[in-house]
């Protein structure tokens, strides 16, 4: 296992990782962000974890509801579609990693460069599967919420 993130008190907010059972993040510390950038990394976590536990409320209480999911095939899926083939489990997610992850903040906008690791049966290949993601945030009136690139 590598260097698991710990709890933190930053802006009056707790954040902990313990809750997060098949997540790992590693590669940063965090005590070296600031409260926007930790409460990023929170809101990938939290994301990562609904994945692996099919929780498509989470999921789309973290996402954007136009969100576009490019596999690493290049197919591409709405959000719906995403979730559907998450909660029938056609995609299933053992653990994810969150390797090395990169944060920019810049006002109500924010990214997260992060080689990802999946351990995962997708559509009949299982497996592990690294890959380098970005994810794109947009602070809402409450938090951060996932949404696609500012080209798309």
């Amino acid at each position: 296992m590598g260097t698991q993130i710990t709890p933190l008190q930053k802006h009056g907010r707790k954040y902990t990782y313990a809750d997060l059972h098949d997540v790992e993040v590693t590669g940063i510390n965090p005590a070296t962000l600031d409260g926007s950038a930790l409460e990023v990394l929170r809101c990938e976590a939290e994301y990562t974890q609904a994945m692996v536990d099919a929780d498509a409320d989470d999921m789309r209480r973290l996402t954007s509801p136009n969100l576009v999911y490019v596999h690493m095939s290049g197919m591409h899926q709405t959000r719906e579609e995403y979730l559907f083939d998450v909660t029938s489990g056609a995609l299933r997610y053992f653990h994810i990693g969150i390797k090395d992850p990169v944060i920019n903040v810049d006002g109500d906008t924010a990214s997260i460069d992060f080689t990802s690791v999946l351990k995962a049966n997708a559509y009949g290949a299982r497996g592990t599967f690294p890959m380098h993601a970005t994810h794109w945030f947009h602070r809402s009136p409450d938090s951060w919420i996932i949404v696609n690139p500012p080209t798309r």
